[in-house]
């Protein structure tokens, strides 16, 4: 019996864990923290053996292989040890696709992933096909591939998790954008980041598709001087291609086999420029499944918003309130705030990623007549900000964030959480982040 010892006890560990039992592994969990109740449950419920708050070295060390959770970065003394000993390591991605044999669509990218995820199953559930949805939202890969065999997978891949793959392809993969982001896992170097995110065409073949972004200039540089064997399909929202989807007098075109005008934009359930590009790429995947389209423009106009991702809350008084806690980074932002159709209080902080915030500049002149800083260390934005928005606030919770925005706001303005910072400085992560934000709304 071969042993598989996990290194990590939370979505992505457990799942990896449930699978491997399944396939008849000696299952060992390892997490140097504490593992979730929740997840410490299911280890108990299913008799798999784990451990917490220390990684044993006897234990690890005879392994078969290692799954190494996503968060856990390769220059680690433990992770280098297990490749000094030749002990395989892999990626929950990696090891569950070697138990499925059915389609994937892996969709990557700095922002929009999410969105494009939950929109592209969306899409497919409507047209009738059986589709498992998750990877680094929802139910981990693994755990999908343990409790049912779907025919198709949906699957958002971060750079991390694409880190960890050796033989996995996707059938289908999707590049949404890329922006500087998480740039400390990868030595402060972007073209590390952008490397990590094109692992997801390394091992697609001549009978897979590469969907993306033919506006970002980091995808287009890569592939002028990169091979994919995959067959390359395009989208854009600037010009208009010989092939692939773009815009043209603001409808969205399909030019696979022959013309066609699927939808305009203002019939899309999502808004802003980004969501355009989302919808086209999801559009194309759907033609690729061979789904009429009447059908991919109903359910692009249907879909429900992700929430935390430009989420309209409501309106008080005129004002409306959105909530897009998952901007965590200035590409993000950048989206929200092109999407603003009315003067905007901005509320922006966190823990800083490296951020360049010059690249907001022309937006905020534009759009934004105030700024509530909501984080512990506000001195680059107010920096940056200070002398260009006529009112620049700081404040620590989402409440007084809230409260000083409401007061700041006249009829017909917005209010936007688009943070461009990660949120572990005062909350969880960034679902707590939102979920504060719009608890303090709802008590005004």
């Amino acid at each position: 019996m071969k042993r598989l010892v996990i290194l990590g006890g939370g979505e992505s560990g457990v799942g990896t864990a449930l699978l491997g039992k399944q396939k008849g592994f000696d299952v060992f969990v390892s997490d140097k923290g504490i593992i979730a109740p929740k997840y410490q449950k299911i280890l108990l419920e299913n008799n798999i053996n784990f451990e917490q708050n220390k990684h044993t070295d006897s234990l690890i060390f005879s392994a078969d292989i290692v799954m190494k959770s996503p968060g856990i970065p390769d220059n680690i003394s433990l992770i280098q040890a297990l490749i000094s000993k030749e002990i395989k390591i892999v990626s929950e991605i990696e090891f569950a696709s070697e138990f499925t044999k059915a389609k994937i669509i892996g969709i990557t990218g700095s922002n929009g992933k999410t969105t494009t995820t939950l929109l592209m199953g969306h899409l497919l559930k409507k047209a009738g096909f059986d589709v498992g949805i998750g990877g680094n939202i929802g139910d981990s890969f693994a755990q999908l591939v343990a409790e049912k065999s779907h025919e198709n997978y949906v699957l958002e891949l971060s750079s991390f998790q694409l880190d960890g793959i050796v033989d996995f392809k996707p059938n289908i993969a999707v590049i949404t954008n890329i922006s500087p982001d998480h740039l400390d896992r990868y030595q402060y170097n972007y073209d590390n980041y952008i490397n990590s995110k094109f692992r997801i065409t390394k091992n697609q073949t001549a009978t897979d598709f590469l969907l993306y972004d033919a506006d970002d200039k980091a995808i287009e540089n890569w592939l002028d001087n990169n091979i994919t064997k995959a067959q390359k399909i395009p989208f854009s929202i600037q010009k208009e291609l010989k092939y692939g989807a773009f815009l043209r007098e603001n409808k969205i075109i399909l030019k696979l086999t022959s013309e066609e005008v699927l939808m305009t934009v203002s019939e899309l359930a999502l808004k802003g420029k980004h969501n355009i590009k989302n919808a086209m790429a999801v559009a194309i995947t759907a033609k690729l499944f061979a789904i009429a389209s009447k059908n991919i423009a109903q359910s692009l106009a249907d879909f429900k918003p992700v929430e935390h991702r430009l989420e309209y809350v409501r309106k008080i008084n005129g004002v409306q309130f959105i909530n897009d806690s998952k901007a965590t980074n200035i590409d993000a932002v950048f989206y929200a705030l092109d999407a603003m159709d009315s003067p905007t209080i901005w509320v922006v902080g966190g823990v800083d990623k490296g951020n360049d915030y010059q690249v907001l500049m022309p937006l905020v002149k534009e759009k934004v007549k105030a700024i509530v800083c909501l984080g512990i260390d506000n001195e680059k934005i107010i920096a940056t900000f200070g002398n260009v928005v006529p009112v620049l606030v700081a404040t620590n919770t989402a409440k007084k964030a809230v409260n000083i925005a409401n007061k700041l706001a006249e009829k017909g303005d917005t209010v936007l959480l688009s943070p461009a910072c990660a949120s572990f400085d005062l909350f969880k992560n960034y679902q707590d982040r939102g979920i504060q934000f719009k608890k303090a709304i709802q008590e005004l």
